[in-house]
């Protein structure tokens, strides 16, 4: 094959990014499988990225993550500045032959004001599509923007200006899937387990409820705003509660952390985080939003440790209720479900994830992709790959 992509991963964190980061870690995942299929790669991000890539364009020296947690008006130019930078590659060279953009909001606009003589781009949207209204309902990329959704249940909620433009949608992946049913089993422990950035959405405040409630040990495994480990928001005072995430932890999931049946470890990242997920009984998933793409779902699968969630956004489509986990509507049943989750086949979740979930599958499903948007594409506006 020949085909040159620029990945576009952003200014925010590396690639792959250090510990906590949910798109560079996709792009991490994805890349290496695109290139084994003969693609070039072009990744747009920060000079501390690490991945193996044919070139690398970059505008900031290291990610930006942490200028997100100051105002707006203070931080609105740093993802502006790095789309600058990717502009003015794509107009300095005429061998890209795809932009593949997971900048949220910036990338799309960017990409579609750059007019019909800019190369194909296809825009992965990674997060909740109520967010941008203003944008996604008056969206206009021509024949030359599309975009593709992480789940269907993503897409359907989509307005329908933006789905006009979509080209479908393709699942997550994971590096653990490869192989995962020839792994053989660990040996399971009593505990639950909440992996992710702690916040509302992700419920981990009734998920610490409903296991003291059952007598089920919960570990909670996740940033809280800015702060990695405990003793970086202990330490950082007051001016943490400045942070929402922060408040919701302190206010509504901390009364429940006892430190012996619920337990806050802070971000775990690596084989410590692997060691953690195949020795749980079970991921919970207390849902309060529609999740669209759901990583830690399939890393669960490939680790062989069922999921028990509530039944929105993208688990119904990951998850078999009864074989690789237990869904439910009602989030008072979810205590009960993590009781049941010992019941289930730990080898019936990695041979789903071993079918569904490698990143060469993901890849396969880009390339595709890759190949509608270049065939929607006037001839006139296409570099000969």
């Amino acid at each position: 094959m020949s085909l040159t992509v620029l990945m576009n991963a952003g200014p925010w964190l590396s690639v792959p990014p250090p510990g906590y980061g949910g798109i560079e870690n996709v792009i991490a995942t994805l890349v290496p499988e695109l290139r084994r299929l003969g693609v070039r790669v072009v990744l747009a991000s920060v000079q501390t990225s690490t991945l193996p890539v044919d070139e690398l364009v970059s505008v900031f020296p290291d990610g930006q993550f942490p200028q997100l947690q100051r105002p707006y008006n203070q931080v609105c130019g740093v993802a502006q500045a790095h789309l600058g930078g990717v502009v003015r590659a794509l107009r300095s060279r005429d061998d890209i032959d795809l932009v593949h953009d997971h900048v949220e909001a910036v990338g799309l606009a960017t990409l579609a004001a750059m007019g019909p003589d800019a190369p194909p781009a296809l825009h992965t949207l990674h997060w909740d599509l109520a967010k941008h209204p203003a944008l996604y309902g008056t969206f206009d990329g021509g024949d030359r923007v599309r975009v593709n959704g992480v789940s269907a249940s993503q897409l359907a909620r989509a307005p329908e200006a933006l789905r006009a433009h979509s080209v479908g949608h393709v699942h997550l992946a994971t590096p653990l899937a490869v192989g995962a049913d020839r792994r053989p089993t660990t040996g399971k422990g009593d505990y639950a387990l909440i992996l992710g950035r702690i916040n509302p959405g992700k419920g981990q405040d009734l998920g610490a409820r409903l296991a003291q409630q059952v007598g089920v040990p919960l570990v909670l495994a996740g940033p809280v705003g800015p702060y990695h480990r405990p003793a970086d928001l202990t330490a950082a005072g007051d001016e943490a509660r400045q942070n929402p995430d922060v408040r919701f932890f302190l206010d509504e999931v901390a009364p429940h952390v006892d430190g012996d049946l619920v337990r806050w470890v802070g971000t775990v990242a690596g084989q410590e985080r692997d060691d953690l997920l195949a020795g749980a009984r079970a991921t919970l998933f207390p849902l309060r939003w529609e999740e669209p793409g759901g990583t830690a779902v399939v890393e669960s699968l490939a680790l062989g440790t069922p999921v028990v969630a509530t039944a929105r956004g993208c688990l119904p489509e990951l998850i078999e209720h009864g074989r690789t986990g237990l869904l439910t509507k009602d989030e008072e049943e979810l205590g009960e479900l993590l009781l049941a989750a010992s019941l289930l086949d730990p080898g019936e979740c990695r041979r789903e994830a071993a079918v569904r979930f490698t990143p060469a599958v993901m890849a396969r499903e880009y390339v595709r992709l890759y190949d509608q948007v270049r065939r929607r594409v006037p001839a006139r506006h296409l570099q000969p790959a």
